[in-house]
């Protein structure tokens, strides 16, 4: 009796495994990617590439800065002023007037009111234009405006405003005016897609600016507790030769969005004196080796502090630079007091890494205050009760190395007193950490903490 003999089987490749394809064409490039060595290459290499471009995105080491030496001039000297201004190339501005205008419930009546005055020209700037009831009270009364023959333009970024689809402006566009996504998301621009406009402007007639942390989300108007409570912010109003430079900061990224370049005297026409507050403001994008001018700023005042440092920021991640800086500062005996959120943060990871941070800073003395009422959004930092830095820059990664900011410092003892007393108000509605309850938190909060640092740079 005889046996056949067994004909040896073909190994299986994984793409027999899969799901019968669909179409002739599906099962054209399994074969094709079945048969082809080179074809398998170049899969697993570009695979490997966009996987090491992420990594690298992740684990770049951030800005190590340190001082040649700390400006020797007096705070409220021209020469400081000057000095600060060569080291950040900022635009100094003379004869301003500056206003806060805290929480929405305030401050976007007064932007409303602002638009519906308008008679030349309006500008918005905004890394969130979230759609619900005031985003359309906005973009109503821009509407009306733009029918009215001013000429409106608006540029929102693509990811910021992500839920917001273009069809949200067609009225608005319909009735002429001018609206681009910053940076949309598309396989030509994904190069650029982790640069965002952080932005939030608003220019009017080119005589009325508004800057500050807050964009155009019901979240900052309503105030709906116990769960959704109104959101701390803070906006500022401009008057004076700094409209012009705020213009310029909005001219910049309107260009890139749209190609337009805008030029006339309704756009950059003279302003009166409004007041006698000095102004720098600072436009911020990050460079090839991820310095900003707002990194500098922010590292220059605080090695320059003498007597006393307050910042409010909603999302503090200070890299080992900002921390040595802080902890100096406490050493020459400085009083260096930081308000954050507290439980009621919208970013839960984003406070998780935060709170990693604490230990050497409360360590050295600094204080660290926990807002509770509400999430706190504000970025602001006083420096000697004489320098105010206001805008939309906070004190982490993506705004010192990834995105593109404004700031105003001011030099202004009243503007600073303002601040310092609104701080002082939020501070009585923080929960005060210190080192030895920070040192027995556990450990499930250690390991989100962990987990967190791995995403860091992208916080």
């Amino acid at each position: 009796m005889t046996t056949k003999a067994k004909r040896p089987q073909k190994k299986k490749t994984f793409l027999q495994d899969l799901p019968q394809p669909a179409t002739e064409l599906d099962a054209e490039l399994r074969r094709q990617f079945s048969r082809s060595r080179a074809l398998r290459t170049f899969g697993i290499i570009s695979i490997l590439a966009v996987l090491g471009w992420i990594a690298a995105a992740l684990f770049a080491p951030g800005p190590d800065y340190k001082l040649t030496g700390i400006p020797a001039a007096p705070l409220d000297s021209d020469l400081f002023i000057h000095e600060l201004q060569s080291m950040t190339g900022a635009r100094i501005t003379h004869s301003n007037s500056i206003e806060p205008i805290p929480n929405g419930n305030n401050f976007y009546e007064a932007e409303l009111q602002a638009i519906q005055n308008a008679r030349s020209t309006i500008n918005i700037e905004a890394y969130i234009f979230q759609r619900g009831d005031m985003s359309r009270r906005v973009l109503t009364a821009l509407t009306e405006r733009a029918k009215s023959g001013v000429q409106v333009r608006m540029v929102v970024d693509a990811l910021g405003s992500f839920s917001t689809p273009k069809r949200y402006f067609k009225e608005f566009k319909q009735a002429g005016g001018k609206m681009e996504f910053y940076h949309p998301l598309r396989w030509n621009t994904w190069m650029r897609s982790n640069n965002r406009t952080h932005r939030e402007l608003l220019i009017v007639d080119a005589k009325e600016a508004f800057v500050g942390g807050a964009g155009i989300a019901d979240h900052w108007y309503y105030d709906r507790p116990p769960k959704h409570p109104r959101w701390r912010d803070e906006m500022f109003r401009v008057h004076g030769e700094a409209v012009r430079s705020i213009q310029g900061v909005f001219l910049e990224n309107w260009l890139e969005a749209s190609g337009e370049l805008i030029a006339g005297e309704q756009f950059f026409g003279l302003e009166p004196e409004a007041g006698k507050t000095t102004v720098l403001v600072m436009p911020s994008s990050p460079s090839q080796g991820g310095s900003t001018p707002a990194r500098v700023l922010f590292q220059t005042l605080l090695a320059s502090a003498h007597r006393s440092i307050q910042i409010t920021t909603p999302y503090f991640l200070p890299d080992k630079s900002m921390t040595r800086q802080l902890v100096d500062a406490r050493k020459r005996g400085v009083t260096v007091r930081i308000l954050v959120p507290g439980g009621k943060s919208d970013h839960v990871m984003t406070r998780s890494s935060s709170r990693r941070t604490y230990g050497p800073l409360l360590l050295a003395g600094v204080e660290i205050f926990e807002y509770q009422p509400s999430m706190v959004h504000a970025k602001i930092m006083v420096i000697d009760g004489l320098w105010s830095v206001i805008g939309t820059t906070n004190m982490d990664n993506r705004s010192f190395g990834l995105n593109d900011e404004v700031n105003l410092a001011s030099v202004d003892p009243q503007l600073a007193a303002n601040l310092e007393q609104q701080f002082q108000q939020d501070i009585s509605k923080a929960d005060a950490e210190s080192y030895d309850k920070w040192k027995r938190r556990p450990l499930w909060q250690r390991f989100v903490e962990w987990f967190g640092w791995v995403l860091e740079s992208q916080q």
